[in-house]
């Protein structure tokens, strides 16, 4: 048994790890971020600071996702995610982005975690959505016709914290269709990479 969770748990701190790395880094690294304009959609969804927990859910999910995907998808799931990061942190240095975020004067629970969160949060590295690049990977990596259910719950899980992102107002919907596509433009590469180095393999032996 633990010879199968480590192989996870030392991909997920390479993969994961280098998110925050990138993160944290490109983040002190930046001028003076872009303020993005709200769309359409993005005004019509009223702000709600309890959204905060369908946002924190996002950190058990990449957990999940390396603790149940298949392990032949681990090693693409850390690669995906290193390689999302690499791309969202040239943008976040050569276009930073920001945006107006709500001012919250609850007293709630919610209110109040919200508050710490935006403590430590970046108010800049807004586009593309590194919270919505990674969720797309996790269900990625999850997806699996022999586990029907669970990837449905994945999706729907995903899908809610999307939302919950844009009720938050930590990130605009245009931040969320970037993050979408670049790891799904990643998450390709990795995969063809890998299948050019598979075939290879094969055809020296």
């Amino acid at each position: 048994m633990i010879k199968a969770i480590f192989p996870r748990l030392w991909h997920m701190l390479l993969g994961w790890g280098s998110v925050g790395v990138v993160y944290n880094l490109t983040d002190r690294l930046q001028d003076a971020g872009t303020v993005i304009s709200p769309s359409l959609i993005d005004r019509l969804i009223t702000f709600s600071p309890h959204a905060i927990w369908l946002y924190l859910s996002f950190f058990i999910m990449i957990a999940l996702a390396y603790l149940l995907a298949p392990l032949d998808r681990v090693k693409w799931l850390a690669r995906s995610m290193q390689l999302t990061a690499i791309g969202a942190g040239v943008v976040y240095v050569l276009w930073p982005t920001t945006m107006v975020y709500p001012l919250d004067h609850g007293t709630t629970l919610s209110s109040e975690v919200l508050s710490a969160l935006t403590r430590f949060d970046s108010k800049q590295n807004c586009l593309p959505s590194l919270h919505m690049a990674l969720t797309v990977l996790a269900v990625w990596a999850v997806g699996d016709e022999r586990h029907k259910v669970r990837t449905v719950l994945f999706i729907l899980w995903a899908v809610a914290i999307a939302f919950s992102i844009l009720q938050l107002r930590r990130h605009l919907l245009i931040d969320l269709v970037s993050g979408t596509l670049l790891a799904l433009v990643a998450g390709w590469l990795v995969r063809c990479v890998g299948l050019i180095r598979y075939r290879a393999v094969r055809g020296v032996a």
